[in-house]
């Protein structure tokens, strides 16, 4: 490949992200708008994301975009500034910008038909299944996690439906149209029409050998479910297959005495897509960790002062620092020394001079392993959410930054009723897909900025930051009723989960009060008959 082929295929990665993050924004707006412009955490997200669209389609040279993005930013700029409602005029001038994302985020085909511009949300899941009763089951039960399916006839409608809006994952049979592997050569049709393949879930009634599922891995099959589709197996195979939103960049904190030899690795990094903090005092190390929480280190072995190998027995000291990489980057040759470094903290040691593709590759590489472990830490292994005592530590950081902005905070605990009844009556595998569904539905209707985890057991809890308790316990009701609905599928049976909730708010107070008080108002809502949500306020609790 050709150097200026490398230089095409690499911008249009980088374009793709600079579109992930435009539909973020598109989706963010929609929110809003479908809270009538009354949810102001929706028109904050609105602000973050545009903001970051702007800095993605500068570093990323997508000048379109970034023009659009300062529009936009303008535009809501202008929201900050004055106090009044905001009325029809400035929504229509928001409106108007949204409109020209929307058109220049659209792909060529898109613009290249006669239909009118679309405004790109998430976009859609494909359903291309024999049996069009299942079809539809599975459609009514994806929209209750907030996806958008669409359901086809034939082989030939998915092909010309696939060209014009690229689904973010098509479920097909096999034999989609009745013709054997029929659905197979669909979407190997399908593929060749997109650079970046499509995520294939493939169901098969009538067969499953090692040669259909070789054929179905070999178009793109990162699935496949042989005779009986599980409902919620599947919805959590889509959700991991169509998260939209791109990786945050890596944080890396460069510690080099050289500045030009800081400049340079900043600037290798940054056209890398991820964000650097430069310190050329190594003795401001410890300032730059607590205030830029980086995680990778790249330090030069010998600075002024003291050693890299020093300075990373330092950071080795600081429990919350103890699992982030630390590379050395020095012209030392000797293989001896550079073992013996590695052994007093260091993780990799990068020769000096470093090819810039190298250098991120390493990055890149490590960061990924660093969160990987992270997550390993911090979350619950079933679920994914974040596990009892990183969810506690949330709340402490979150109760901190309420005193500090003096805004609103409220914590929520939920317990799932009568889960040992499930459990009894369909087994554990039920009884784990039912904690998971609730998980995964509680993601999928909470904001990004909340905080979720498990408890222990079947109790989950949420932080929600700038929220009064009356409005986190009208969110919550309103999830609530729409969990109640959704039917859990269990074999040829189904059955309908509740759960019950307590809220309770405060800045002014601990962690250890906080979780009391949402305990207790949890123990009313179970006391009173379940399926309810009582905040601590209510009644007997209510402060005099």
């Amino acid at each position: 490949m050709s150097s200026e082929d490398q230089r095409e295929k690499l911008k249009q990665h980088f374009s793709k992200r600079v579109t992930s993050q435009a539909r973020i924004v598109l989706d963010n707006w929609q929110k809003l708008k479908d809270s009538d412009w009354a949810d102001l955490q929706w028109l904050d997200d609105l602000k973050e994301s545009s903001a970051k669209l702007g800095k993605f389609a500068s570093r990323f040279e997508m000048a379109q975009h970034q023009i659009v993005a300062q529009k936009l930013s303008n535009a809501l700029d202008t929201l900050e500034k004055d106090s009044d409602i905001i009325d029809e005029s400035k929504r229509e001038s928001i409106n108007n910008v949204i409109a020209e994302l929307s058109e220049c985020t659209q792909r060529k085909s898109d613009r290249d038909t006669q239909a009118a511009p679309r405004t790109f949300l998430r976009t859609p899941i494909y359903i291309a299944l024999n049996n069009a009763e299942n079809a539809q089951r599975i459609i009514k039960q994806l929209e209750f996690f907030g996806f958008r399916a669409v359901s086809f006839d034939t082989g030939e409608a998915l092909i010309n439906a696939a060209k014009h809006d690229k689904p973010e994952t098509i479920v097909i049979d096999v034999n989609f149209g009745g013709e054997q592997y029929s659905g197979i050569e669909a979407i190997q049709s399908i593929q060749a029409d997109h650079e970046t393949p499509i995520p294939i879930l493939f169901t098969s009634e009538e067969e499953d050998d090692i040669k259909i599922r070789l054929m179905a891995s070999r178009c793109g099959g990162e699935e496949f479910f042989y005779k009986v589709v599980d409902l919620g197996q599947l919805i959590e195979k889509i959700e991991e297959y169509t998260n939209a939103s791109p990786l945050d960049p890596y944080k890396v904190l460069v510690v080099d005495d050289s500045r030009a030899q800081a400049r340079y690795i900043e600037n290798v990094l940054t056209k890398a897509g991820m964000t650097t903090c430069v310190i050329t005092d190594p003795m401001q190390v410890l300032i730059a960790l607590n205030e830029f929480s980086p995680e990778i280190v790249i330090m030069d072995m010998y600075m002024p002062g003291c050693t890299g190998m020093e300075l990373a027995r330092v950071i080795r000291q600081q429990d919350k620092f103890h699992s982030v990489p630390i590379i050395y980057l020095s012209a030392e040759d000797d293989i001896n020394k550079q073992l013996h470094a590695m052994s007093l903290g260091g993780d990799d040691f990068l020769t000096k001079p470093i090819n810039p593709r190298h250098l991120a590759s390493t990055i890149h590489n490590r960061g990924r392993r660093a969160r990987s472990l992270l997550a390993l830490m911090i979350r619950d292994s079933l679920t994914g959410l974040y596990n009892h005592t990183h969810t506690l530590y949330l709340l402490e950081v979150e109760i901190a930054k309420a005193k500090q902005n003096d805004t609103k905070l409220t914590f929520a605990m939920l317990d799932i009723d009568f889960f040992k009844k499930i459990n009894d009556s369909y087994g554990h595998p039920i009884g784990d897909r039912v904690l998971k569904s609730l998980s995964l539905f509680l993601k999928q209707r909470l904001r990004k900025t909340d905080h979720i985890g498990r408890y222990g057991g079947e109790e989950f809890a949420i932080v929600l930051p700038n929220t009064s308790e009356s409005d986190a316990k009208k969110i919550i009701n309103e999830i609530r009723e729409k969990f109640a609905e959704l039917r859990q599928p269990a074999g040829d049976k189904e059955f309908q989960v509740t759960f019950s909730c307590g809220v309770a708010s405060g800045s002014d107070e601990n962690a250890q009060i906080i979780c009391e008080r949402a305990d207790n108002a949890l123990y009313d809502a179970k006391r009173e008959g379940r399926n309810a949500v009582r905040s601590f306020r209510d009644d007997k609790h209510k402060p005099s």
